[in-house]
């Protein structure tokens, strides 16, 4: 007998509805329910059972993966004045706000965020966590606890991240370290913010093979299409073996690129097996605040860059603070946004638009996504009939699972008929 079965959910590349049945925290069997049948025997046994979520015909995924966000200062936009929208701005109230975050105070905050996020269908996500002499390691030691409250519904990677700098910075270095040593997943760096930006590549590096952690960096933060760190991130990940466990983020300098230049770094970000991150929500937010008219987008069109091979994700980075004064924690929301900046219309296009939120940031998080006999029943309910309908239309998430424990659940609106 199963512990619980979803009937009557719709599953990429099945014609039918499916019945889902779970055993032991994993799919034990899949059963297709054909339309003209309206009484088989799966559903006779689903009909049963006291454990049965019926999907109603709605859309089963994997779920979504943030693969680039920041929960130690989320929820700060009551701490900031914002006024112009830059990227100065922004990195300057933030800095003055973290010199009086505490460990319950980031908490509380990252909850908050986590909480909105596994509502939405986020069952996984990788948070960068600055340490630097600012907050140290209060920030750290919050989303551990975090981390481990709410495991049951999602699981979160941790990033050390050096924000402000590093070369000059010897207690940002050992402070890295220190996160390393007491838990951290991998390490992240922000060369552009940096007085020497190869260096500070070259020092992430360092620190990275010395934990054996993987790479993640914000890179090319700027509507220049000059001086991108690419090449140098791509001569390190190569010299050192690193292909596959390195990723970047916002790289908006592409956007601003030619098509040629855009192809040459293409070539290279192939070329290591880097994985590109998009941040619409920060990105477009951010960049071309000094125009006046004709505003840059500033997104890169990711699409672009799957086509040629490139692992692509798309995240929501920051949720309501001084670089992004919105957000919800909703990947469908952020994929619709993606979408439209990047004006993509075919379904092929929106469908690779899911993966990015999907099965491609699964594979950054090293996370097995596929919903087949076997896996792990970590299953999201979304109200569309498709991928496809789901980034098009913003689907709510109605109900989640991991390891087929139901984690969450959205009741569908209803509409009152006289």
């Amino acid at each position: 007998m199963t512990d619980l079965t979803i009937k009557n959910a719709q599953l990429m590349g099945y014609q039918y509805p499916v019945d889902i049945h779970i055993k032991d925290g994993h799919i034990a069997n899949i059963d297709v329910v054909e339309d003209d049948i309206t009484d088989n025997e799966s559903d006779k046994k689903s009909k049963t059972s006291k454990n049965v979520y019926d999907a109603k015909g709605n859309f089963v995924c994997s779920g979504f993966f943030e693969s680039h966000i920041h929960l130690d200062k989320a929820c700060i936009l009551d701490r900031c004045s914002v006024q112009e929208g830059t990227l100065q701005e922004a990195v300057e109230e933030t800095g003055k706000a973290k010199e009086n975050f505490t460990e319950t105070d980031v908490f509380e905050r990252a909850a908050k965020v986590i909480e909105m996020a596994i509502k939405k269908g986020t069952v996984g996500l990788r948070t960068f966590v600055e340490t630097d002499e600012k907050t140290e390691l209060r920030s750290f030691e919050a989303i551990k606890k975090a981390q481990d409250k709410y495991a049951f519904a999602i699981d979160i990677e941790i990033c050390a991240f050096a924000q402000s700098g590093l070369t000059t910075k010897p207690k940002t270095h050992e402070l890295l370290q220190q996160a390393l040593e007491q838990g951290a997943d991998l390490i992240g760096g922000c060369p552009y913010k940096d007085e020497n930006p190869d260096q500070h590549i070259e020092m992430i590096f360092d620190i990275a093979e010395q934990f054996d952690v993987d790479v993640d960096f914000h890179l090319d933060f700027d509507l220049d299409p000059q001086g991108s760190s690419i090449p140098k991130v791509v001569e390190e990940t190569i010299k050192r073996g690193y292909q596959g466990r390195v990723s970047i983020g916002h790289v908006t300098k592409l956007s601003a690129m030619d098509k040629m230049k855009r192809g040459e770094m293409a070539g290279l970000l192939k070329q290591a097996g880097i994985t590109l991150i998009v941040l619409p929500a920060t990105d477009i937010y951010i960049n071309g605040s000094n125009y006046e008219s004709l505003i840059p987008r500033g997104t890169v069109n990711a699409n672009q860059f799957a086509e040629l091979g490139i692992n692509t994700a798309i995240s929501s980075n920051n949720i309501l603070n001084a670089f992004t004064p919105y957000g919800d924690a909703s990947l469908v929301r952020m994929a619709n946004m993606y979408a439209n900046i990047a004006q993509l219309s075919t379904d092929d296009e929106l469908t690779d638009t899911f993966d990015m939120i999907t099965k491609n940031a699964a594979k950054l998080l090293a996370v097995k996504s596929d919903i087949i006999v076997g896996a792990p029943a970590t299953l999201v309910v979304l109200e569309a009939k498709s991928a496809v309908e789901a980034i098009r239309t913003n689907a709510q998430a109605l109900a989640g699972f991991k390891n087929g424990k139901q984690t969450f659940n959205n009741q569908a609106a209803e509409i009152y008929f006289e």
